[in-house]
């Protein structure tokens, strides 16, 4: 996420940190790094320039200099001003008479149709009658991507044979009111740029629908257009948030710090992957420090209590302290870790002493290295995982074969486990102390 600007960032900041007591002249000099970073990023230059005024009308006067640690204080500065920019946040929940309206708008390949599916999912695990619509008839194959999404979400959808976007999401609202449907996400038509036409079908649309929302679903990748893109869209239909998508792409993305600025309405959710459950509320605190380096440790908790369940996190403790730890525990672990998402995801949570050590290249092969380790430990029986000193020549090299690794692979994962295994007991006859230290 941002993690160009981010690299900078926290370079910036850690040679700040090497020195003592902070001149004038050293926090100028800092921020005028941190102005190149943030242009470089795509961050729009009025935005850019409105940021540092805020920062340097602090990190010049009594705040720094009579603080301990100087650089620390002026990092904090700089998170609490980013935090600002970014805005602060803005959840949208249901409410008012139903069925609810939401209108998503954006340019095509914004990712609004599969965002649409992301918010279905979310509001039927809320307990909400949700109907998608598929209002966009220009881009071929929308309607059925549309549906096909709509069954994974556990969702109604409402696809016309014919007619203008504005007749189907006309029928489409009459339809939710039949049905005593509690939710309309309205997936309207995009262009590949801005045009007069576009604007005027939105405009029509959401005079006829009333909705409760109008979102921008905006790729973050875009660069300097999107400032435009938001401002227009703004300007014609009138925005109440924004939801940016491919907030995990390696681009500059700096955009999503300039379209909350120049639009003033806030980021409701970013979009982090192509899953259906790829979709966080925006937390403008959390989000700054994840690209200051600090880590987002809250959001990693929440991403582990939506995935794991109490007991199965219990039941792995319980094993490891009664000295249980075999190969089907550690195959366990393994897929534990591998729904908390990308390895490359979960580092960038961390705080920035943990994830800078591994590169974009050694986060690749640690995420290749445990799909192997996995495939490894599936291609066992349960007799193996649960006896692994019955894991003779014969029956190493038919697993290879079934995981598609080597036979010095198997040999290597055998002596991790005997480590692991070694350091388990070693907890368990400590009490435990250790791993409770971790799990509260």
């Amino acid at each position: 996420m941002l993690d160009a600007l981010a690299d900078r960032l926290q370079l910036i900041f850690k040679n700040l940190s090497r020195r003592g007591v902070l001149s004038e002249t050293d926090v100028d000099s800092a921020l005028r790094e941190v102005r190149l970073a943030l242009l470089e990023a795509d961050v729009h230059f009025t935005v850019v320039k409105d940021f540092l005024v805020r920062v340097r009308e602090r990190a010049v006067g009594s705040e720094v200099s009579r603080a301990l640690n100087p650089a620390q204080q002026v990092l904090k500065i700089v998170h609490e001003e980013l935090a600002a920019t970014l805005g602060p946040a803005a959840p949208w929940s249901p409410a008012g008479p139903k069925p609810r309206v939401v209108m998503l708008l954006g340019l095509q390949g914004s990712g609004k149709t599969t965002t649409a599916g992301k918010l279905a999912k979310r509001f039927r695990a809320e307990g909400e009658r949700v109907l998608l619509v598929a209002a966009d008839v220009h881009r071929p194959a929308a309607v059925r991507q549309l549906q096909i999404l709509g069954e994974q979400a556990g969702a109604s959808v409402y696809a016309a044979d014919g007619g203008s976007p504005l007749q189907i999401c006309a029928a489409a609202l009459e339809q939710a009111r039949r049905e005593s449907d509690t939710l309309v996400l309205l997936d309207t038509a995009g262009r590949r740029q801005i045009d007069d036409t576009l604007m005027a079908e939105l405009v029509s649309i959401k005079k006829e629908t009333a909705p409760t929302e109008c979102l921008l679903v905006a790729d973050a990748m875009t660069g300097q257009e999107a400032v435009h893109i938001a401002g227009s869209f703004h300007k014609a239909v009138g925005l109440s948030g924004l939801i940016l998508t491919k907030m995990d792409g390696d681009a500059r993305g700096g955009a999503a710090i300039s379209m909350r600025a120049v639009t003033g309405v806030p980021i409701r959710w970013i979009g982090t992957g192509e899953g259906l459950d790829a979709l966080e509320v925006f937390e403008a605190d959390r989000i700054a420090g994840r690209i200051l380096g600090q880590g987002d440790m809250i959001g990693l908790i929440r991403q582990a209590e939506q995935t794991l369940s109490a007991e199965e996190i219990q039941q792995q403790t319980g094993q490891i302290l009664g000295g249980e730890f075999t190969l089907q525990e550690m195959l366990e672990q393994i897929r534990q870790i591998r729904k908390l998402g990308p390895l490359g995801q979960i580092l960038d949570m961390l705080p920035g002493a943990v994830a800078g050590k591994a590169t974009p290249q050694q986060q690749r092969d640690a995420e290749q290295d445990i799909k192997r380790k996995e495939a490894i430990l599936s291609s066992m029986t349960p007799q193996e995982r649960h006896q692994p000193e019955i894991l003779d020549a014969s029956r190493r090299r038919r697993i290879a074969r079934g995981s598609g690794t080597e036979v010095q692979e198997i040999n290597r994962l055998i002596q991790q486990y005997r480590q692991a295994r070694k350091m388990m007991k070693m907890l368990g006859k400590n009490g435990g102390r250790g791993i409770r230290g971790i799990f509260g």
